[in-house]
């Protein structure tokens, strides 16, 4: 079904004045028709991150992943391409694979439907004295990758349950400057570590907003403010992210254990945060669940991965990484239920410290606006 956004939330979506900066409306983190929408409006139509090329390096070697509800298989095929389909069998829409791994060939988990590296079935379980069935006319749908930095994103192409969508700026439109501003960093040569997921309750988009500013650093985050130049806080506006830089602290190597140097914190339209720092990389990537639940999915990259230095430095990572997500996740949290209380409608932002937050929900808003005005919205009187 086409999707239908509610025409009493118009007002929502318009812009808004720089000089009298208000966040998104509470109805956009409480509404349940939102999630629909998010998922239709913004995350269908983007490029999604679904692996890194450290993980497909040999024939066969494959990555589960999601792309919005579409489940989506990434594998690298015997003349070394890297390929993206759609997990899903032909058969009965079974799995093609449920872990990551590597296989010569794609199995169906359900039926043992056979696949190729390259999608086309080969093989049909007893299925040779079936009429008119024929293994050629059976292809897995492919889906449209796009690399930067080594780092694999996805875009389904089309929209599910028969909502369109827009096709996407090009990844490198997107991305356009983050490489420059990390140099000499290559990211494409680092190497895939561990893998974090977390089940939050709170809208997605409170999370994002969270993620925006450094305002709350010095209440929410006293360990990490301790390794970061607050005072030098710094927030730069590109087209599709946010840049957020920070100087780290001169201290002793067991006070900040980041080393010296820069930490850069992007935040890319519309649901993925690049934190990379001297010697490591962490993705997070945002998923719309319900209104009030969302998951985040953390993967970290090093260079030099099994070098002693490397091996404490991911241990170090994993303990301040839990340490700050629990903060992340208490006060996320807790907003969601102020935003649920019915006594906020919406905020004044503080455009020194949260500029970023004030960009990301303009791009939402515009992204609404732009739906409605190609006829991919249709408004609802409800």
């Amino acid at each position: 079904m086409a999707l239908r956004f509610p025409k009493k939330h118009l007002d929502s979506i318009q812009a808004m004045d720089l000089e009298d900066a208000h966040t998104l409306p509470a109805c956009m983190y409480t509404d349940e028709a939102f999630v629909q929408l998010d998922q239709g409006i913004l995350l269908a139509n983007s490029w999604q991150l679904v692996a890194h090329i450290s993980q497909l390096s040999k024939p066969g070697d494959h990555v589960v992943s999601e792309v919005g509800k579409n489940p989506i298989l990434i594998v690298r095929n015997k003349t070394g391409q890297i390929k993206g389909f759609h997990n899903v069998c032909r058969h009965r829409a079974g799995p093609i694979a449920t872990t990551n791994g590597n296989r010569p060939q794609l199995s169906c988990r359900y039926h043992g439907w056979t696949y190729d590296l390259d999608g086309q079935l080969t093989s049909a379980p007893e299925m040779t004295t079936t009429p008119n069935f024929d293994v050629c006319q059976h292809h897995l749908p492919p889906v449209s990758l796009s690399t930067w930095q080594g780092l694999i994103f996805a875009n389904v192409a089309k929209a599910s349950e028969g909502i369109e969508a827009a096709a996407p700026a090009e990844l490198s439109t997107v991305m356009a400057g983050i490489a420059e501003t990390i140099a000499p960093v290559d990211l494409s040569s680092w190497t895939f570590s561990h893998r974090q997921e977390y089940l939050i309750q709170c809208n997605w988009k409170a999370y994002m907003d969270n993620y925006l500013e450094g305002y709350h650093l010095p209440i929410v985050h006293p360990g990490l403010n301790k390794l970061l130049d607050y005072r030098s806080y710094e927030i730069t506006l590109a087209p599709w992210y946010s840049y957020q830089y920070s100087p780290l602290e001169d201290t002793a190597a067991d006070k900040n254990f980041y080393g010296s140097g820069k930490a850069h914190y992007f935040c890319v339209f519309p649901n993925l945060m690049l934190n990379i720092l001297p010697g490591r990389l962490q993705t997070n990537v945002v998923t719309p669940l319900t209104k009030n639940t969302c998951k985040v999915v953390f993967e970290s990259y090093y260079p030099d991965i099994n070098s002693a230095a490397s091996q404490k430095m991911i241990a170090q990572d994993l303990a301040f990484s839990d340490e700050i997500q629990a903060e992340d996740i208490a006060i996320c949290e807790a907003v969601q239920k102020g935003l649920a209380s019915g006594t906020y409608e919406s905020g004044r932002l503080n455009m020194k410290r949260e500029n970023a937050v004030f960009h990301y929900q303009e791009i939402i808003r515009q992204s609404y606006r732009a739906a409605i005005a190609n006829k991919l919205l249709s408004l609802d009187d409800n």
